[in-house]
């Protein structure tokens, strides 16, 4: 039996309780890396605690991969995949652009998730009926833009200083046909796609715990997202999101060159 959209309303309502008392708290942050900053929040683990248990206590034959407590059970037909605070340095610094990311495969393929931003009150859900926003706006159904042409096309990126070489010279050719770019919205950015006010999303570098919440709430909007070499991305790398096929095969003819 598979979960409904009132139980990913429990895992997120569990995380909430752990992430939003921390937001903006003065918290303690960890490093991860012994050169460079990857930072790590009570928030995070304790958060991603909060929604193990639920899933294990309801679903208790379910794998669960996670960014901060190990995987469990990868091998079998039905896996969580958890990022309990995508975007903690954004979290760490006070912006409210980081998000609880949960996201359920059925034989590695991504079929339900959600993207939680409990500071905004914003929940993205996404299942086999299509993506549902409700927050501060009401409740409704999303639908990505139908943007027809990448100059005219809004493009959001983490940060460009995490390209580099060839990868660099093809987000940079992008950017500099596009009408908008704008830079550190983490998960947000892909919420914003879904919800189309926004039209192209192209990062590198993730884990598949930072796009397993994300994959069908973008589909589920009529959107598009892959790896840059068009495979599927539940296995995270180079990834490129579009609200239209038109922006994406433009955009995507840059990045396979």
């Amino acid at each position: 039996m598979l979960p409904d959209r009132s139980f990913f309303n429990r895992l997120a309502e569990a995380a909430k309780a752990e992430t939003l008392p921390r937001f903006r708290s003065g918290l303690d942050v960890t490093n991860k890396l012994s050169s460079g900053f990857d930072p790590v929040t009570e928030g995070d683990r304790a958060a991603e605690l909060a929604i193990r248990a639920l899933i294990e206590a309801n679903f208790p034959d379910h794998g669960i991969l996670g960014e901060e407590h190990g995987d469990v059970g990868l091998d079998r037909d039905h896996v969580w995949v958890i990022d309990p605070i995508d975007g903690t340095r954004a979290f760490i610094s006070g912006v409210p652009v980081w998000g609880t990311l949960i996201g359920l495969q059925k034989q590695g393929r991504a079929i339900m998730g959600m993207i939680e931003q409990p500071f905004t009150g914003e929940r993205y859900f996404a299942d086999q009926n299509g993506s549902i926003y409700s927050g501060p706006e009401g409740e409704r159904r999303l639908a990505t833009r139908q943007c027809e042409a990448l100059a005219n096309a809004i493009l959001f990126t983490t940060s460009p200083h995490l390209f580099a070489g060839e990868e660099m010279e093809k987000y940079r050719e992008i950017e500099s046909q596009v009408r908008l770019f704008r830079y550190g919205c983490d998960c947000y950015a892909y919420a914003l796609l879904a919800a189309g006010h926004i039209d192209l999303v192209i990062e590198n570098g993730l884990k598949p715990y930072d796009v397993g919440g994300i994959i069908p709430v973008i589909e589920g909007a009529g959107g598009i997202i892959t790896t840059w070499d068009g495979g599927r991305p539940e296995n995270g790398g180079s990834i490129i999101a579009a609200g239209s096929r038109a922006v994406y095969e433009q955009a995507i003819a840059i990045l396979q060159r």
